[in-house]
């Protein structure tokens, strides 16, 4: 049976017919749309939806897309991400300086029965933070190299959701690393933590916060050696002039820690413990122990920069504060800030 939200003209941004690349608001609802049509691509799959019964094409054609390649994933065959080419009409005439050529998009995990095992799985290693070395990131960070050696990084950008958000990550955090940074999209991007956010007692956040900090920086000191800890810093400084898009909303319990993860630091240097927090934001305790049982352990979901964007719309129920949908929505209710580190 089909969704509606499947349908483009059901649920599309319809009112998008001439995207400014220039424009925030556009380039982000692209994004997500060009996301959702990775999503419809792996329904069309698993429905045996093909040709004029295929309704993932409208997702990118409305905006002048054309699909490259489809990403499958080698164990269950499924199709968790794609790259789309822009074709602007010839009446446009050429790219705009700031709009993208090519972009890689990722899905996330999906509940059918043909994919919700391997994307639970997935799931499961960025928690234990070894997504990196999963077949799929492998795909995934292969397809992201070759675009940007054929077209350049300015050509290309990255978007993601859930745990597409997180494959995006981590792609984006390689490519910073050797110095190509990517125009980024992240939508609900998982954050591995309790859910210290939901807590509604202000002081007793910010005590579990500080307290959390305290302690991951002693045993970044106890377990780490001083050459380690020097190169873990400057690894991670070497990623703050990439500066991803962020999109998160405050209730989901998801993504919504990484509110909390930027406020802290803020926080942190204006109360004078700024040392403390420059040590503990690169880590997580999860990845220190991971690491003392000799497991390459990054943790993930750490960035030094971003510029994050909470959608502070009311949410009242998981699927709606978690879905993609949201993100193209023209009524936003959105609080934007850059965070950057120093």
């Amino acid at each position: 049976m089909v969704s509606e939200r499947e349908v483009f003209n059901l649920s599309g941004p319809l009112h998008l017919t001439c995207v400014d690349w220039n424009n925030v608001h556009h380039r982000r609802s692209v994004a997500a749309c060009l996301v959702q049509g990775v999503y419809i691509l792996e329904r069309d799959r698993q429905e045996k939806r093909e040709g004029p019964q295929a309704l993932a094409p409208p997702w990118w054609e409305f905006f002048n897309f054309q699909l490259l390649r489809k990403l499958v994933d080698n164990v269950d065959s499924s199709i968790f991400g794609a790259i789309f080419e822009y074709k602007p009409p010839s009446s446009s005439g050429n790219h705009s300086a700031d709009g993208p050529h090519f972009v890689v998009a990722f899905r996330g995990t999906m509940t059918k029965k043909e994919s919700v095992s391997r994307d639970i799985r997935l799931d499961l290693h960025f928690i234990q933070h070894g997504l990196h070395s999963t077949s799929r990131f492998e795909t995934a960070m292969q397809a992201v190299r070759n675009m940007v050696a054929t077209a350049g990084e300015s050509r290309v950008w990255l978007a993601g959701h859930s745990l597409g958000s997180a494959l995006a990550l981590l792609a984006g955090k390689n490519m910073a690393k050797t110095g190509f940074f990517l125009e980024s999209f992240l939508f609900n991007p998982p954050y591995v933590s309790a859910p210290v956010e939901k807590i509604k007692n202000t002081k007793v956040k910010l005590g579990i916060r500080f307290t959390t900090s305290v302690i991951t920086a002693g045993l970044t000191l106890a377990m780490k050696a001083p050459h380690l800890r020097n190169q873990s810093a400057d690894s991670f400084a070497a990623l703050s002039a990439w500066v991803p898009q962020l999109y998160v909303n405050a209730a989901d319990h998801v993504c919504s820690e990484y509110i909390g993860y930027f406020e802290h630091r803020n926080r942190m240097k204006e109360i004078g413990a700024g040392a403390i927090e420059k040590l503990a934001t690169q880590h997580s305790i999860g990845s220190l122990f991971m690491s003392a049982m000799g497991k390459q352990a990054e943790p993930l979901h750490l960035i030094p920069s971003a510029n994050l964007s909470i959608n502070l719309n009311p949410s009242p129920e998981f699927k709606r504060a978690h879905g993609i949908h949201q993100w193209w929505g023209h009524d936003l209710n959105l609080q934007s800030k850059v965070y950057t580190y120093s």
